[in-house]
């Protein structure tokens, strides 16, 4: 061991530096995965609790009081059944896939801040490692309907691979127009630059009266972009009504029919692990992250509880929309990314960047220095 090395007491036992920070590191990690798996299990239930009523029927009630434990009924049920994996299949690449989706959907949640200071990564570029993480993600569904050999499931991959990278160019160019306002890839900073109040979030921008009329454009676009982000996410995340690559009307199941018992449930949790990180992104680029209406929160734990309150309201807006809203056919859901989201996204880009240019001569000199 180097000599030069610093240490620190803890319980008693002289650590190094560097132990401490990989202990300190590890403990965030399984807190923040702990705390993101028992949300699903809730998520879960309000997701089902939610088309019920909509639908005006109770849904799970009977696991549990109010059926809160049939999450966790459903978790042991998928872990003791048994493994089935068809005879022709890429047995290696089969079970490679969905354990690929669910560490990714974990991996992307490294530089999600949760509250001040509150964050295992905070990453001077944590929109890029974001947008990176997630565009991995497809590899899972694709090597899955590939390996099933089997058409429905390498139809659902396909159809995958291709709504996903189609939706992927609207999200980085609404992206774009938040990174311009804001002047960096700094989620944290990204969340801070809303704190003064509901009028400075983003997405509520055109109901500031004390900046009319000059808020007007700026206002207008990224209300549209908020609106653009939310509908994007439903399509990135295989969301209804845009759940085509596993539609069952034409494809069964899509790219995981031929699985079951704990594979499937990884897919699943990769899943709603996805969906619970669009509902985050939407609230620190559009919703004032975890600061409140009416003015900033600087306390770590008030702020987390913001967040999260935030998360389950967008969450509950995911699934309204699965509850209410028809599916489309694949055309619509192609002609909507590329002729409608592709050039309003590049056309909001090249407006903000116009405002903060000519309009917003501070926010230029801060995006640029």
């Amino acid at each position: 061991m180097s000599p030069d090395l610093d240490y620190i007491a803890w319980f008693g036992i002289d650590w190094p530096v560097e132990v401490e920070w990989a202990l300190v590191k590890t403990g965030q990690i399984l807190a923040i995965m702990i705390l993101l798996l028992i949300s699903l299990a809730f998520l879960l239930l309000f997701d089902r609790k939610v088309w019920a009523a909509v639908q005006l029927r109770k849904g799970p009630n009977v696991v549990g009081p109010f059926g809160l434990l049939q999450s966790f009924a459903d978790f042991f049920k998928f872990v003791f059944k048994e493994i089935v994996i068809p005879a022709g299949a890429n047995k290696t690449v089969f079970i490679l896939a969905p354990l690929i989706t669910f560490v990714l959907a974990f991996v992307a949640w490294a530089a999600v801040p949760w509250g001040p200071g509150i964050v295992i990564a905070d990453l001077n570029v944590g929109i890029l490692y974001l947008f990176a993480i997630s565009s991995l993600g497809v590899y899972g569904i694709i090597m899955g309907g590939w390996a099933s050999n089997s058409k429905y499931p390498f139809l659902g991959g396909l159809r995958s691979a291709a709504q996903m990278v189609s939706y992927e160019v609207s999200i980085g160019f609404i992206i774009i127009t938040v990174l311009l306002l804001v002047g960096s890839l700094n989620l944290t900073d990204i969340v801070d630059a809303q704190r003064e109040g509901i009028w400075m979030w983003h997405g509520f921008r055109l109901f500031n009266v004390q900046e009319f009329p000059s808020n007007l454009l700026v206002g207008a676009i990224m209300l549209a972009m908020l609106v653009m982000f939310f509908v994007s996410a439903l399509a990135e995340t295989n969301r209804p009504p845009f759940d085509l690559p596993e539609a069952e009307s034409e494809l069964v199941a899509g790219y995981q029919v031929e699985y079951s018992s704990t594979p499937y449930l990884l897919f699943m949790i990769g899943e709603y692990l996805n969906i619970v990180l669009m509902c985050a992104m939407t609230t620190i680029l559009f919703l004032g992250g975890w600061h409140l209406p009416w003015g900033p929160v600087d306390h770590p734990a008030l702020g987390m509880l913001v967040f999260y309150v935030k998360l389950w309201i967008m969450f509950f807006m995911f699934a309204m929309v699965k509850a209410i809203v028809p599916r489309y056919r694949y055309d619509q859901l192609m002609r909507l990314g590329w002729k409608i989201f592709l050039p309003t996204s590049l056309v909001a880009v090249a407006a903000i960047a116009y405002y903060v240019t000519f309009m917003q001569p501070a926010a230029a000199i801060t995006a640029g220095g």
